[in-house]
């Protein structure tokens, strides 16, 4: 089993930065597909980034060259840099986990999840 808990979200003016940390429990994710989503008020969860390693990583167009995700597999924790902040970045960011290497941006094909954090980004 894995346990996920995220941390970093906060207030932010537009323009702004967070980073973001996933701290897996529980196994070892080095072998793991990691991945970020969020969800707005109203929406659907939304495919953000995922990373196999740090060398197989996809970021959604929406957030790319904004953001970045790396992890750390020595600490067992995944990060999400947020740079550039938009007001339509407000959401709850949700860390995700699949064993194995995967290329999806589907939320339904991963097994683990975090309780989210919430990123409010003011204009």
């Amino acid at each position: 089993q894995v346990q996920l808990v995220e941390s970093g979200g906060g207030l932010v003016q537009a323009g702004g930065s967070l980073r973001l940390s996933c701290a897996a429990s529980g196994r070892t994710l080095s072998t793991y597909t990691m991945a970020w989503f969020r969800q707005a008020p109203g929406k659907e969860r939304e495919f953000v980034a995922r990373s196999f390693y740090n060398a197989l990583t996809y970021v959604a167009d929406s957030v790319k060259g904004r953001f970045t995700i790396s992890r750390d597999n020595a600490k067992n924790t995944l990060y999400l840099q947020m740079n550039t902040l938009k007001p339509e970045d407000t959401a709850d960011y949700y860390c995700a986990a699949k064993a194995g290497l995967i290329y999806t941006r589907e939320s339904r094909e991963y097994d683990y999840w975090g309780q989210g954090t919430q990123v409010t980004v003011s204009s």
